[in-house]
């Protein structure tokens, strides 16, 4: 028996991709994206409200970042006196006005700090980085709440 060879038109290879097995997996992976996505959960930051505060201290220390950058510092016992300082002197004055470190912080005097809504965040943030490694203890921020803005 004769071999049969094909004449002429042999078999091509196919020089197309393709692109049904590529589409399958994309719908795969986008059923599985789309089951796993709502068991993700999100991260939930509370924020604190501002229009209720808690009731101030009767003796505080008021650290006050002006506009211009520049420190006063006021003692709630001392009222109407504002001393200007530096950076560098404002740990030391501060301990100073807290008194002895304690091994209990709930009762050292609470310091305040005041800056003013127009001064970078950078500064603010150079005081209490600064009061915070001198082992200054009860550090807050100030805010002004919904009732005093009206």
């Amino acid at each position: 028996m004769p071999a049969i060879a094909p004449r002429g038109r042999g078999r091509r290879a196919i020089t197309e991709i393709n692109m049904v097995p590529f589409i399958d997996v994309m719908l795969v992976l986008l059923i599985i994206f789309m089951v796993t996505a709502p068991l993700i959960a999100p991260s939930q930051v509370e924020l604190p409200r501002v229009g209720q505060a808690a009731r101030q201290p009767e003796r505080f220390v008021q650290v006050i970042v002006e506009r211009d950058g520049g420190l006063r510092l006021r003692d709630s016992a001392r009222a109407g006196t504002d001393d200007r300082i530096t950076l560098r002197e404002l740990p030391a004055r501060v301990q100073a006005l807290q008194g002895p470190p304690a091994a209990d912080t709930t009762g050292a005097v609470p310091v305040i700090i005041s800056g003013d809504k127009r001064v970078a965040y950078e500064q603010v943030m150079q005081v209490m980085d600064a009061l915070q490694r001198a082992g200054v203890a009860r550090i807050g921020l100030a805010v002004q709440t919904d009732a005093a803005s009206r």
